[in-house]
């Protein structure tokens, strides 16, 4: 099988966490000397129960449950605004991710919940990493020496156990353009879409043949 990259290999580890009884002037000092728009607020035995962002801390900022003037009466909006500590100011229930989930999977669940990032949890329920757009984002981003790479020595080599030189690929900008020949035609849509399945791959173009076919 391919290894398809997940959320546990492109999280961020090392992290700036809170506490709820973590005064806010604290929590804009921490957000600000860490260069971070967020960061989750954890229970005393780590789990994550929060989320403390940039958004939070402008409505706290202004005074005001929302900088615009709207949701002038949502109470738990001004409840914010007038929060002293990031358990009253934090954003809850916080959604959370799973280390082996797919790149895939955690960019749709950031679409769906509209959130930035998302605190990743193990199975005891516990903080182990937050991963981001921009860490979703880098995982698609790879040159296309890399992906060739993976085309010619996993899918075409390992996987599927064509000689080398059978099959010659040419990447640019993630489109994969394979030329030559397998053993049987059947091979042909196998070939592509495990092609299709390396992460960073956006088109396969397949000229291929099957061998002695004329």
């Amino acid at each position: 099988m391919l290894h398809r990259r997940t959320v546990g290999d492109v999280m961020t580890e090392e992290l700036v966490t809170l506490r709820p009884d973590t005064p806010v002037q604290e929590v804009v000092g921490l957000l600000d000397a860490n260069d971070i728009a967020s960061a989750p607020v954890v229970d005393a035995d780590g789990a994550p129960v929060g989320v403390v962002s940039a958004s939070d801390l402008l409505r706290h900022e202004t005074g005001m449950p929302d900088p615009q003037g709207r949701d002038g009466n949502d109470e738990g909006a001004w409840g914010k605004a007038r929060a002293r500590t990031a358990g009253a100011l934090m954003s809850s229930p916080v959604f959370t991710a799973r280390a082996d989930w797919t790149i895939t999977r955690a960019a749709r669940e950031l679409r769906r919940r509209h959130v930035k990032q998302l605190p990743v949890v193990g199975d005891d329920g516990l903080l182990t990493g937050i991963v981001s757009r921009s860490d979703l984002l880098d995982a698609f981003i790879r040159s296309d020496a890399e992906i060739r790479g993976e085309v010619e020595q996993d899918v075409l080599g390992r996987i599927l156990g064509l000689d080398e030189g059978t099959v010659a690929v040419e990447v640019r900008d993630g489109a994969v353009t394979l030329r030559g020949h397998v053993p049987e035609p059947r091979l042909v849509p196998v070939v592509v879409g495990l092609c299709q399945g390396v992460d960073g791959v956006v088109a396969v173009d397949a000229h291929l043949a099957a061998a002695g076919a004329g």
